[in-house]
């Protein structure tokens, strides 16, 4: 249980392994957005992502019966998800521009910013920014873009963040400070 007197995540997966579907329910409410921003911002299209989240729960709920708790569940989870955008990105080369369009005729960026909540003229302003971060994250590596929404999305640690991507400790902090570094850069050139 954690502070708050509801089962922790890790205890919410070994009683869906043992066939609780209300515990399964719980660990999607939980988690399902932020992997589904981490696996959209990475493909940059909404309807994709979808495919590819629906793909990593199916993964979770296969692997329930042998699952062991060596790492936090959230970290286990966007594991799942790395997973399944390397096999992804291994069968289709194409990747989707940041400012393609929406279903409904819209940019991600002309999204970001309408879910401000400001007026017309922020709105404006708001969006210039929102497009000036996506430009920014789509400029970087990768790799990089990998460490910085693992983080950003995902909330992992710098040890998670490694574990999750295969590499050291030290080479996810490099990713993640290079990465850092260049949105900075980006966007104080952009203001």
């Amino acid at each position: 249980m954690d502070a708050a007197g509801s089962p922790s995540d890790e205890q919410l997966m070994h009683a869906f392994a043992a066939g609780d579907a209300r515990a399964f329910e719980t660990l999607y409410d939980r988690h399902t957005l932020p992997v589904w921003r981490f696996v959209q911002r990475s493909v940059n299209n909404s309807a994709l992502a979808d495919d590819l989240v629906q793909d990593v729960w199916f993964s979770l709920a296969r692997q329930a019966p042998a699952y062991e708790a060596r790492a936090r569940f959230r970290t286990w989870l966007f594991t799942l998800a790395h997973h399944r955008l390397v096999d992804h990105w291994r069968t289709h080369k194409n990747h989707t521009s940041l400012d393609a369009q929406t279903e409904e005729g819209a940019t991600l960026a002309d999204t970001l910013a309408a879910a401000s909540g400001f007026g017309p003229e922020r709105q404006l302003t708001s969006r210039e920014q929102a497009q000036a971060l996506l430009d920014a994250l789509a400029a970087l590596p990768a790799v990089q873009r990998e460490a910085f929404l693992l983080q950003a999305e995902g909330g992992l640690s710098l040890a998670e963040i490694a574990q999750t991507t295969g590499v050291s400790q030290e080479t996810a902090k490099s990713r993640l400070r290079y990465a850092r570094a260049r949105l900075r850069e980006t966007l104080e050139a952009h203001a």
